[in-house]
């Protein structure tokens, strides 16, 4: 089985399977479910019980240059309307320079993503208008699928990556830490695909 076929598996025996369905039905400009619901589901199917990471909120990355806040807090709304016992952040990668000082301004929400601090945190999925899985995976599934906490380029000397990652090691042990990957002017690994 390969990796797409193998996420895509874990993914659809979990609470993502429900709401992939409702995030399409948004129509949120180029939108992906990406960070700690994708992350902590597959790390907890292939590291076991003793992995104690949950979905703590899904976050939905959107990229849509004339929108507003009022467009982020409405999809929440929704969502949370339709799924009460769970959180949810939504976030137009359009506008993030904007309310994160220092930042810089995304282009796409695959650019947004990839930004991400860590390479099995950027990692995205969505439902496509035929209702196929797409994923965006511009680091590969390596680190992912087997439990390896590494930085991304552009955070490789950042503190809050080293902090999140600490505290990814306290709730689950049986998680690596990998040499972060040094060159931020590779080119990512895959782009979009459907498993």
């Amino acid at each position: 089985m390969d990796d797409l076929k193998r996420l895509q598996q874990i993914l659809q025996g979990s609470a993502i399977a429900s709401v992939l369905p409702a995030l399409a039905e948004l129509n949120l400009p180029n939108w992906w479910l990406a960070g700690g619901a994708v992350r902590n589901t597959v790390w907890q199917a292939v590291l076991g019980e003793d992995c104690k990471l949950v979905i703590n909120d899904f976050d939905i990355a959107f990229f849509d240059l004339a929108g507003d806040r009022a467009q982020e807090l409405a999809a929440k709304a929704t969502l949370s309307k339709q799924f009460p016992h769970y959180k949810f952040d939504v976030k137009n990668q359009a506008s993030f320079a904007r309310w994160r000082t220092g930042r810089r301004p995304y282009h796409s929400t695959k650019d947004g993503v990839a930004d991400w601090l860590h390479t099995a945190t950027a990692v995205g999925v969505q439902l496509d208008q035929q209702g196929q899985w797409q994923f965006f995976t511009p680091y590969g599934l390596n680190d992912l699928l087997q439990g390896v906490v590494c930085p991304t380029p552009a955070h490789v000397h950042n503190p809050d990556a080293e902090r999140k990652a600490a505290s990814f090691m306290e709730l689950c042990p049986a998680l690596r830490l990998a040499a972060p990957l040094e060159d931020s002017s590779s080119e990512p690994l895959s782009g979009s695909e459907h498993a």
